[in-house]
């Protein structure tokens, strides 16, 4: 087995192969003048199982093609299978048609990396459950739920505690936590005004007395969770702090959260941030190293990666 990293998220990769007992392959992952991706591999992997660790964040087109540059390299060098490694997958959001004429651009990002040469693929919160069909080789979607509980339980406790949904769609996600900590849930009735915007209407549920904690898969502007906390607020919360998988944080949401009536935002390490992020007063970072690498090691050793989450 050998874990292999392009640059969209280093270290953790490093965290990863460290946690697997052994070094990054060596690769070169470069850019030509003009900027074309160009990759190299350093070392003999005839015969071997690769991870090709890379989350397709910003910029989601460079961090794409190095992906599929980097397994088409490793196909070519005869690698005995290949397991594209995403712990963030960009294009989730885009996975039905939102309206007329519109692509579903998550399934061509699918058939992009199985035509690359990809065997399986691994992820993370996907956006959207039905992306895992999208592929038509094995793909396993992890949960950073467990990981986002822990923590949970470990600074919040579950005394007055509620888990809050910033939507219908995220209910799911938000149960089965609160499930496990035996806390109450509350609803967030939103609408879009436009794409991109966010509008709180209505609270669904009793919040008032409680710590309310909003559970997402992905912080992209963050409107939409500064909006819910101040409604939850208005209604009567204590304090509200917010837990997402996926820390997108673009155009300026560090500086809006960091401003904002959150207490805390809690994110993974599954998209590399930049150091403004990390030193946001009130945004804070938890690892899935320990989550993926057990995944790897199960998927090279031909066991359940499902039984990590029963």
């Amino acid at each position: 087995m050998k874990v292999l990293s392009a640059n969209s998220n280093r270290n953790l990769a490093k965290e990863i192969a460290k946690l697997l007992d052994m070094g990054l392959t060596n690769a070169n992952v470069r850019r030509f003048a003009d900027k074309e991706i160009f990759v190299s591999i350093d070392e003999n992997v005839r015969g071997q199982d690769i991870f090709v660790i890379q989350s397709t964040s910003f910029p989601a087109n460079d961090h794409l093609m190095e992906l599929l540059i980097c397994i088409d390299a490793l196909r070519r060098a005869s690698a005995m299978r290949i397991t594209a490694v995403l712990p963030y997958f960009g294009y989730a959001r885009q996975d039905r048609k939102s309206e007329g004429r519109t692509p579903i651009s998550a399934k061509l990002v699918a058939n992009m990396i199985t035509t690359a040469g990809a065997d399986r693929v691994l992820t993370m919160d996907l956006h959207a459950g039905q992306i895992q069909g999208f592929f038509d080789i094995p793909t396993d979607n992890l949960f950073a739920g467990p990981v986002l509980r822990e923590d949970i339980r470990k600074n919040y406790g579950t005394e007055k505690l509620m888990l809050i949904s910033p939507d219908v769609g995220g209910v799911v996600r938000a149960r089965g936590i609160a499930m496990r900590l035996g806390a109450d849930i509350a609803i967030v009735d939103k609408r879009r005004p436009k794409h991109g915007e966010s509008e709180v209407m209505n609270i669904i549920g009793d919040v008032e007395g409680r710590k309310c904690i909003l559970i997402d898969d992905i912080v992209d502007s963050g409107g939409t969770l500064i909006g819910a906390a101040d409604a939850l607020l208005k209604q009567g919360a204590i304090e509200v702090s917010a837990y997402c998988s996926h820390g997108v944080l673009s155009n300026g949401a560090a500086t809006r959260i960091a401003e904002s009536k959150l207490k805390e935002l809690v994110i993974t390490n599954s998209i590399e941030q930049p150091q403004k992020v990390l030193d946001a007063k009130n945004i804070r970072q938890l690892s899935v190293g320990p989550l993926l690498a057990k995944a790897i090691r199960r998927i090279s050793n031909e066991e359940s990666v499902s039984a990590l989450f029963d």
